[in-house]
């Protein structure tokens, strides 16, 4: 199997490391927008850089894996479906939910497959979680919490064209809360806020923001997230319930401390980013694309998952704006809601 991989920024580095060691992948195509850092990732890992990405498609491949800027998936994501061609996208789709539908329609037409990076659905303590809610273990579910923290602010050139908080952060957690419990979220009241440094003030974004949800079935969720979490990279995700709570993302490396006398220890060496964190969520989700792709096993995340995930999104983004709750139903009218 040939594999070409559009974009060898951090994730597509990682990506390409993953796929170039597989045993059923013969080959890579690597191509970026910086030709000079596809052909060094080329170089190390014994694949070949290509000029381009008219390139990946004319050299011939068996598949795709889009790790660009989020502002191109949904035009390389119609490119791949017009050729036939399995595509493997980091998320979102696109920033806007017009976007991202048109390319899912262009998807389904040409009968093609499009797996989104959504890689916590790997993770071993959200398929715990997952587990732990569908066996019952934890009763009626009523309350969910969840948080992201990121150690720094993003570059001023990425955040500018990134979607903001919501869409580009807090996406992951909107996707897991849903893939967790198995529930629609039918209400959002959003806040936010910039008083850190200016960059997000200048971008039109939220360095820190929370979020209240309510789900189909009366469970209620907060889910917050910051780009300024000074003591490390920190995920988690607590679910309560009737008979038992539990808890994901805690473990010696969790960026807390505890005030209680004998609560425990600091941790030594906390998370230092998504990478570390995820990293075997993000080899399993490639191991999986590509039996995908040989016909061994269903799409574990499609568009319409990344869909619901950014309307989401798009919710509180307009909850944030207008300082009211909102139903992401409002969001998608007419042939959309019908498509969806």
């Amino acid at each position: 199997m040939r594999i070409g991989v559009i974009g060898t920024g951090r994730i597509g580095t990682l990506h390409a490391r993953t796929l170039s060691r597989h045993r059923d992948v013969g080959s890579l195509i690597l191509t970026d927008a910086e030709p000079a850092r596809a052909r060094a990732l080329a170089h190390r890992l014994g694949e070949t850089a290509a000029p381009g990405m008219d390139e990946i498609f004319a050299w011939g491949v068996d598949a795709v894996v889009i790790t660009t800027s989020t502002s191109a998936h949904a035009e390389l994501i119609g490119r791949a479906a017009r050729a036939g061609l399995p595509v493997f996208c980091e998320k979102p789709v696109a920033l806007d939910l017009a976007g991202t539908l048109q390319a899912i329609r262009e998807v389904e037409a040409a009968g093609t497959v499009l797996q989104m990076g959504f890689q916590r659905r790997f993770d071993a303590g959200y398929t715990g979680a997952r587990e732990a809610v569908r066996s019952g273990r934890l009763g009626r579910l009523h309350t969910v919490r969840a948080t992201t923290g990121e150690t720094e602010p993003p570059p001023a050139g990425y955040l500018a064209q990134s979607g903001g908080l919501y869409r580009d952060t807090l996406i992951h957690d909107f996707d897991i809360l849903r893939w967790v419990t198995g529930r629609e979220v039918v209400d959002v009241y959003a806040a936010g806020s910039d008083a850190g440094p200016a960059v997000f003030r200048e971008a039109g974004d939220v360095d820190t923001g929370a979020v209240l949800l309510t789900l189909d079935d009366g469970t209620l969720a907060t889910v917050t997230a910051t780009r300024l979490s000074g003591a490390g990279y920190d995920v988690r995700m607590e679910l309560a319930g009737e008979r038992d709570q539990i808890a994901v993302g805690l473990d010696d490396r969790t960026p807390i401390a505890s005030t209680e006398p004998t609560g425990p220890p600091p941790a030594d060496k906390p998370w230092t980013g998504f990478p570390e964190r995820f990293g075997p969520a993000y080899e399993a989700e490639l191991i999986a694309f590509v039996e995908v792709v040989r016909g061994e096993r269903a799409n574990p995340c499609d568009g319409r998952e990344a869909l619901r995930a950014l309307r989401i999104a798009e919710a509180c983004e307009l909850s944030r704006r207008e300082r009211r709750p909102v139903r992401p139903a409002e969001l998608a009218g007419g042939a959309d809601a019908a498509f969806d």
